[in-house]
């Protein structure tokens, strides 16, 4: 594969509406890429590409495309390769409620690993054999040793989702082993939050949050009553769950660093993108409230099934590889997402 400048390079984002994908997508246009945008706006608001403009520019924002398609429906996906000369592909869309998978196990399996695998079919059949694919650390499961790197065994998923993720991966690296000319990166993501710094854009989940900054966030602007922690008797400092938090600007340019550092490759890489510093349930609460400038009130329940005590990367690959270090800490964390939820206490609607 020859290498090409970003100003000559097409990506495709699937699910490029979405929290994470949002992000990217301003920093790949920041950097001179051309962008065409997939999404069936199923968890995310068609308002966020006027948001993207305003945040770009004219002249940026001139070079990115929207198609709203579903990665399952194979014809739709084929005609938007037919339209552009895409030469590699960032891959978000999917389902990610952890409780919901566990509900709906069957949906779960038809829409991430089916839609990987169309997506990467239209892909061959397009010649268009380059991809990075938003990972997580769940793949690392209850890990036997901190902090975690790309050599820590993968384990057994604790829920539909997990195992999604888990064979998305292996379907990634057994397509690299039977045709070499594939390239591909897995992005590990350990716990994404924050927003841009603009307070244009930042997580906007539909109904109940599932994580637990959109929750704190909520419950700081009046929606929620009390942020739910659940156990405070893990071995942590204070009895709550550890996990590395990332900003996720800081995650999108992990994916432009990413983009780059593949450029010209063939096989498969996985990269952790973390700060490699644990934060406690108990620290995003009291950060949170320093950043809203009130008390966030907080109730304790039992414990969840499937929870880790602590979790949190050594990340030292992807700057030695890649020149890609974290730069927010978990104060710039909480303020962005604090600015962009007073901003848009109700999100971006439909």
């Amino acid at each position: 594969m020859d290498s090409k400048k970003p100003e000559d390079t097409c990506v495709l984002v699937t699910g490029g509406a979405g929290f994470i994908g949002s992000h990217t997508v301003v920093d790949l246009l920041e950097n001179g890429y051309h962008v065409v945008i997939v999404d069936d706006l199923s968890n995310s608001s068609p308002r966020v590409l006027d948001r993207i403009h305003r945040i770009v520019g004219d002249e940026a924002f001139s070079r990115c495309t929207f198609h709203e398609v579903d990665i399952c429906d194979r014809a739709a996906l084929e005609e938007v390769f037919a339209r552009h000369d895409v030469d590699r592909v960032i891959h978000f869309a999917g389902f990610k409620a952890v409780g919901e998978s566990v509900e709906k196990p069957l949906e779960y399996y038809s829409n991430n690993i089916g839609g990987t695998l169309t997506l990467c079919e239209v892909m061959r059949e397009a010649g268009c054999k380059a991809i990075i694919f938003s990972s997580s650390a769940t793949v690392y499961g209850d890990p036997d040793a901190l902090p975690l790197t790309e050599d820590s065994p993968k384990k057994p998923a604790t829920n539909p989702y997990g195992w999604t993720k888990w064979m998305i991966e292996q379907v990634l690296t057994d397509l690299t082993v039977a045709d070499p000319e594939w390239d591909v990166v897995l992005l590990r993501y350990f716990n994404p939050i924050g927003a841009h710094p603009s307070g244009l854009i930042g997580e906007d989940p539909k109904g109940i949050p599932n994580n637990l900054v959109p929750y704190v966030a909520q419950t700081a602007v009046g929606k929620r009553e009390a942020v739910h922690v659940f156990g405070d008797d893990y071995p942590t400092p204070d009895g709550t769950g550890v996990r590395d938090y990332i900003h996720v600007c800081d995650l999108a340019a992990g994916h432009v660093a990413a983009l780059a550092w593949m450029n010209g490759r063939c096989g498969v890489e996985v990269f952790n993108l973390g700060t490699g510093v644990g934060s406690s349930v108990l620290d995003v609460v009291k950060c949170f409230s320093e950043a809203c400038g009130h008390e966030i009130p907080y109730v304790v329940e039992a414990r969840r099934a499937g929870d880790v005590a602590e979790n949190y990367a050594d990340c030292a690959k992807a700057g030695r590889e890649m020149g890609w270090k974290a730069r927010y800490d978990l104060a710039d964390m909480c303020r962005d997402s604090w600015n962009w939820q007073s901003k848009n206490p109700d999100g971006l609607g439909a």
